[in-house]
């Protein structure tokens, strides 16, 4: 009877125990989130890999699992309303010790909400990026060149971020740097650069470079405007290029998803008295007024404008991939008019006030054999006004 009493009196006992001792998690729910975390740390900008020891490299599991409602009502954001299933992966968090202590010893700091949000945006990211392909890998290309006596440097993360869903095979890749070049005057930059980037692409496409098996190029750059039209025409047009935008606003290269589409309006300024005179106006990240050409076009030439159809010109307006491929069309677009209405035309004068990939894409959309050479100006405060900077798409065989 003492020992059938002793199993009557402990049995409550241990039924009180259970619903207060906390349970474990189970070894596939532990799998399944340290998979869809990428065994690193969830914690907004932790991302420490937790299966590797941080110092010595040793392989073991370093992880800890953290309930974003607490188990008990007692715990950590463990008051309110509760999950039916505490112990579910949607309540779990992969952390590393630091991180695990640090939310729960500031509960209404890391709120629920809070590290529901760092939970969500660490796993997409790891789902996106674990879901890129051999097909999905590109050749960075940075040019930098000193504007306005800065020269801008692109940090690797930065690089990363714009070229997604690509990555980099290598965050630096090809650095065509400008910085270095010493010149008396514009003019002799110009020149010193050009023959720079020529020799680096050139490199770029030989034989057992990276771009012979990623197969395509992702390019951010920024330099003076002449500068760049070469470099477009540099680009072979066998290895697909996707052209970046540094955005001065959010000071980073990520296109943008927001914003209404810029469309373009092209336009004729004056019909000259020679076929075979023609100008091109880009009206675009600033306006150039018909004024601002006096010295360098007069009555014989024909000109044209492309400048935005809405809003006035500014240093802004480009900030979605798709606006820079609705001025692609345009421009060739424009390129086909003016080839029709002068034929036999030899030369076309461009004056550009534009971003960097659009004048990029000045450069690389002439068709050799086909459209003009097309002569480059800028302008040059030293000379007062548009001076001529380079000639490009010239037929050698003329």
């Amino acid at each position: 009877m003492a020992r059938s009493s002793r199993t009557h009196t402990t049995a409550p006992a241990r039924a009180s125990v259970s619903l207060v001792v906390r349970r474990a998690v189970s070894v596939a729910t532990r799998l399944f989130l340290a998979v869809g975390a990428g065994g690193r740390c969830e914690f907004d900008g932790c991302n420490r890999y937790l299966f590797e020891h941080f110092l010595t490299c040793d392989h073991g599991n370093f992880s800890q699992v953290a309930h974003v409602v607490a188990f008990s009502d007692r715990g950590p954001r463990g008051g309110g309303r509760r999950p039916r299933a505490v112990d579910a992966i949607d309540n779990l968090m992969l952390l590393c010790p630091d991180c695990h202590k640090l939310i729960d010893g500031s509960a209404d700091r890391f709120t629920v909400a809070t590290l529901r949000s760092y939970k969500a945006r660490h796993e997409e990211r790891i789902a996106h990026v674990t879901s890129l392909g051999p097909d999905l890998k590109t050749t960075v290309v940075q040019v930098k060149a000193t504007i306005g006596g800065q020269a801008v440097a692109i940090p690797a993360n930065q690089v990363a971020e714009a070229v997604a869903p690509r990555y980099p095979t290598d965050a630096r890749g090809c650095v065509i740097d400008l910085t270095g070049i010493k010149a008396d005057n514009q003019d002799s930059f110009v020149q010193l650069a050009n023959h720079e980037i020529a020799n680096k692409i050139r490199n770029l496409y030989e034989s057992g470079m990276d771009v012979e098996s990623t197969r395509h190029i992702s390019l951010l750059a920024l330099a003076p405007i002449p500068v760049l039209v070469f470099l477009g025409t540099q680009l072979s047009s066998k290895v697909p290029v996707d052209l970046y935008q540094r955005h001065r606003d959010t000071e980073d290269w990520v296109w943008k998803a927001d914003g209404a589409p810029v469309t373009y309006r092209f336009r004729k300024w004056q019909a000259g008295s020679d076929k075979l005179s023609v100008a091109l106006v880009l009206s675009l990240s600033g306006t150039i007024h018909p004024e601002d050409l006096l010295g360098d076009v007069g009555a014989r030439f024909t000109v044209y404008e492309i400048t935005l159809a809405t809003g006035a010109p500014n240093p802004n307006f480009l900030r979605r991939r798709a606006d820079l491929e609705a001025f692609k069309k345009m421009y060739q677009d424009c390129l086909r008019r003016i080839r029709r209405a002068h034929p036999g035309i030899k030369s076309l004068s461009l004056f550009p006030a534009v971003p960097a990939p659009i004048a990029v894409l000045c450069g690389r959309e002439l068709l050799p054999k086909v459209d003009p050479e097309l002569r480059v100006f800028d302008s040059d405060k030293s000379q007062g006004g548009f001076v001529l900077k380079v000639v490009v798409n010239a037929d050698e065989g003329k």
